[in-house]
């Protein structure tokens, strides 16, 4: 492969909407070199590729930041980082505006006010929202997007205390097929979550229409873990609550025409439940437990009016799910909409998962940062959290960049950090990146193998569902599923050695499997150390179906030399102080 280096001041990896925001952030200092990797292409990557059709985190006249935490808190019952969630609360409304600014259509009434969909809620015409951020990512001189580049490995150092510092990473062009080393003082990681993990609502071709982008594979935290960053709250998997084959999300219809649950009788049964997020989708599972199923969203009711505002709404985010109406002849007024739930996803958009960061969202290897999905500790930030983190995290690395040394000196000599004497180096200079490319190598140049990434997919997803809590199981876990499950995902984890790749595209698959793989393991470790049900289907314990006192805490895990996962616990970080790590 022919193999190109980049030195650059700023590493974004991920060109999603934290990662474009982060980077517009920082080109207000033009004099500082940033560059994107994007694994697809900037303008249609990410969550908002295909738009959205509102923007699910804005303070409403009346109501203030702390509202949205104390919402956010009673959700996840009590999981949060409120630090983190209040910081985001607080830029909601003003990167709300600044997108109004950039083209962003925010539908108004008469009085023009924007219009509100709930409290916290307000309605767009977004299907454009994503190319609007890469547009303004385009106008910046000093940011170079490079499209379809896959970074698969952190590259890092260790200073003379065995501190890891994050000095850049390594990846490969999908398309011009070459290995790529860029060197950076400051690295943030703003790829998606993961999706995939488990076997899919639907099979074969359409295993595909899932609720979340199915090529996010969770690359930021595969890559975080091996470089032993901190994860926090795996165990709260996101599990959506869908309209039935399109996989089309329901609040458009629950929020916006405010349709009722109901089961095959008639009758609404959200209330007996519970309305938070997971009791939504735990109530659905029940009932159709109970023989009461299929289950719905009662849209019989709603006016004329009511049904076209739900047929443009679709087609900003789900068409699909338009067509569908339109091509059965029969819209939501003729017959209820179906609902199921998703396969589980570590997301952490909308529940707490990814890397364990301090209120900068600094994470805990130095020279790493982290904002959007993959940044844990704030649940339900949606969009405008996702830009207001990457607002956050440019500020601090900006701040940060003004005591580390010019760029082209090598992140080894800076000064505030005791160095290891050359007889004390773990290896030499280009050790690792001959080790990476190396890889690279010999999954291209092997035979043929007997077993494709794809064979390795569908065998994890298969094992996920039926013992670590999918759709066949009733996202149900116990420990002893759980150690089954491990020991089979370790097994796979193994066999993607003997995977071979004749182009690129074959490379990425490789990696991609291998990413969910890593994430997996991380998952299954949190599912079974959080010895309790706090949230029904998202982390639905078998062995421990209530809520426990001794829950209160936030499941941690760090990945060692030796691949082994370490869980341990945290208390909660209460109220708006700010945290800085300390260990």
């Amino acid at each position: 492969m022919e193999k190109k280096t980049i030195s650059c001041d700023v590493l974004i990896i991920g060109g999603g909407t934290a990662g474009c925001y982060a980077a517009t952030t920082i080109a207000k200092r033009p004099d500082l070199k940033v560059v994107i990797a994007e694994k697809a292409n900037i303008v249609r990557s990410g969550c908002l590729a295909a738009g959205v059709n509102a923007l699910n985190a804005y303070i409403t006249p009346g109501h203030v930041p702390q509202d949205y935490v104390d919402y956010a808190k009673k959700d996840a019952e009590g999981i949060v980082r409120e630090d983190l969630l209040l910081t985001l609360a607080g830029r909601f409304n003003e990167v709300t505006h600044d997108l109004e600014k950039k083209g962003l259509t925010i539908l108004k009434d008469e009085n023009g006010n924007y219009v509100s969909r709930g409290w916290r809620n307000i309605k767009i015409n977004g299907e454009n929202i994503k190319p609007l951020l890469a547009d303004s990512v385009s106008k910046c001189p000093s940011v170079e997007v490079i499209n379809h580049l896959n970074i698969t490995d952190l590259d890092f150092t260790e200073d003379a205390s065995g501190k890891t510092i994050v000095t850049g990473a390594f990846g490969f062009g999908v398309r011009d097929g070459k290995a790529y080393h860029i060197k950076a003082r400051a690295v943030l990681i703003s790829t998606g979550g993961a999706a995939g993990l488990y076997r899919p609502n639907n099979p074969g071709n359409a295993r595909h229409r899932t609720w979340y982008p199915p090529f996010n594979t969770g690359a930021g935290y595969a890559m975080g873990l091996m470089a032993g960053a901190e994860m926090t709250t795996f165990e709260m998997r996101f599990v959506a609550l869908r309209c039935k084959d399109t996989i089309a999300p329901t609040g458009t219809i629950a929020q916006g025409v405010h349709a009722k649950q109901v089961n095959n009788k008639g009758e609404v049964y959200e209330t007996k439940y519970g309305l938070t997020t997971s009791e939504r989708v735990y109530g659905t599972v029940e009932e159709n437990r109970k023989g009461h199923g299929p289950c719905y969203l009662d849209t019989t009711k709603i006016t004329e009016e009511a049904e076209e505002d739900l047929y443009r709404a679709y087609l900003n985010m789900a068409p699909s799910q338009t067509l569908r109406w339109f091509e059965s002849g029969k819209g939501p007024r003729d017959l209820p909409v179906e609902i199921e739930g998703t396969e589980p996803y570590v997301v952490g958009g909308h529940t707490a998962s990814g890397f364990w960061i301090d209120t900068a969202r600094r994470t805990t290897v130095e020279g790493l940062y982290a904002a959007g999905d993959v940044a844990g500790g704030a649940p339900q930030k949606y969009v405008t959290g996702a830009l207001a983190e990457g607002e956050i995290v440019a500020e601090t690395i900006l701040r940060d960049l003004e005591k580390l040394p010019p760029r082209g000196i090598d992140a080894a000599d800076r000064t505030y950090a005791p160095q290891k004497e050359k007889s004390q180096e773990i290896s030499s200079p280009g050790a690792r990146e001959a080790e990476i490319f190396g890889t690279y190598e010999k999954f291209l140049t092997k035979a043929d193998s007997h077993l494709t990434a794809e064979n390795l997919e569908d065998a994890m997803q298969k094992v996920m569902d039926e013992y670590a809590g999918g759709i066949k199981s009733d996202y149900r876990v116990n420990g002893a599923k759980l150690a089954l499950a491990d020991r089979k995902i370790s097994d796979l984890l193994e066999l993607v050695d003997l995977l071979a790749a004749k182009t690129p595209m074959d490379l990425l698959e490789i990696y991609e499997v291998r990413e969910r793989l890593i994430v997996c393991r991380a998952l299954i470790a949190h599912l079974g150390a959080r010895r309790e049900t706090r949230w029904h289907v998202f982390d639905e314990n078998e062995d421990y179906p209530g809520i426990s006192d001794e829950g209160l805490c936030y499941i941690e895990s760090v990945m060692d030399h030796d691949g082994r996962i370490r869980i341990f616990r945290r208390d909660l970080v209460k109220g708006g102080v700010s945290y800085e790590h300390s260990n």
